[in-house]
């Protein structure tokens, strides 16, 4: 999932931001987990239509409590409804479809190449967001990890789930428009944004699930899928957003963008020991590289290393 952050001055990382920061990349992380364990029993469409919706409920009743309005302008409500296809409609059910063939730990890492679309989407669509050439390097890096895990692993037999590949790709390119849409939202109350596109969400997601897997007719799940369900919905995506836009208020948006980096290490982390999944050599590879691309694109690292050699 991505979250529309307006741009702010870079603060300094408290202790406890950081220790929020590291809860919600578990929360993320742990939201592929969960994904993996539910698609075994309810199909796609219809466990999009439950996070959504499920969470959609759960963001109004926060809302009614702490007094959030929300806007009643039908533009209001067609921005959402835009953010919503994007950042959970077209993703959601990508990511869910995909998963169905892919673990979780190569899902969050393909996942996690959408800052690299994001850059190079509004380097491409805004006029503010020109390319520059250390945005240019990390994009460059970011590809060939992707390539890396993708490509050779099929050229060499490793790989037979191109096209779930592929969807998880297809996701992070979903959630880079998402992002570069996003910025309209900016000065906007964010709990009132976050109800609204899933609110939205719910409503296109009711008739497509409806018509193509007609949820009515599936058995009742495990518990251990109810459970993932209710998971995935209220804490990692109602109280992730929340906590989100809690970093978001102590950090800056700039470091709360950390997440991206640390979401793929919290999932391999959960992922292997709790669903017995391996990865493989060129998959560990491509990660690292992907991450280099992330470092590159941060400039922190490169400032500091920077700063170390000038005082040198």
């Amino acid at each position: 999932m991505t979250l529309a952050a307006p741009l702010t001055a870079q603060k300094t990382m408290s202790t406890l931001a950081w220790a929020l920061l590291l809860f919600l990349a578990f929360i993320w992380g742990g939201s592929f987990v969960f994904a993996k364990v539910a698609v075994a029993e309810i199909p796609p469409f219809t466990l999009v239509l439950l996070r959504v919706g499920l969470a959609a409920a759960t963001l109004w009743l926060i809302c009614l409590a702490t007094g959030v309005r929300m806007p009643r302008a039908l533009k209001a409500w067609g921005a959402y409804a835009v953010m919503g296809l994007l950042n959970n409609v077209i993703a959601f059910s990508l990511i869910f479809t995909g998963q169905q063939e892919i673990g979780a730990s190569l899902a969050s890492i393909l996942n996690g190449s959408m800052p690299f679309f994001t850059v190079l989407l509004a380097g491409l669509l805004l006029a503010d967001e020109q390319f520059s050439p250390r945005r240019i390097v990390g994009i460059v890096i970011g590809f060939a990890g992707v390539v890396l895990i993708i490509g050779p692993r099929h050229l060499l037999g490793l790989g037979d789930h191109l096209l779930s590949e592929l969807m998880l790709i297809g996701a992070a390119i979903s959630y880079a428009f998402a992002s570069v849409w996003g910025r309209r939202f900016a000065g906007q109350n964010p709990m009132a944004t976050a109800t609204g596109q899933l609110t939205m969400s719910t409503l296109m997601m009711i008739p497509i699930a409806s018509l193509i897997d007609q949820p009515w007719t599936l058995p009742v799940p495990s518990l251990a899928t109810i459970g993932s369900v209710i998971a995935l919905a209220v804490v990692c995506t109602a109280f992730a957003y929340v906590l989100f836009f809690r970093i978001l208020d102590m950090a800056g948006a700039t470091n709360v963008s950390l997440v991206t980096m640390l979401v793929p290490v919290s999932a391999t982390l959960l992922a292997v020991p709790l669903l017995g999944e391996r990865l493989e050599w060129l998959t560990i590879i491509g990660f690292a590289v992907i991450t280099l691309g992330l470092i590159v694109l941060d400039g922190r690292p490169v400032r500091y290393l920077r700063e170390r050699l000038a005082r040198a």
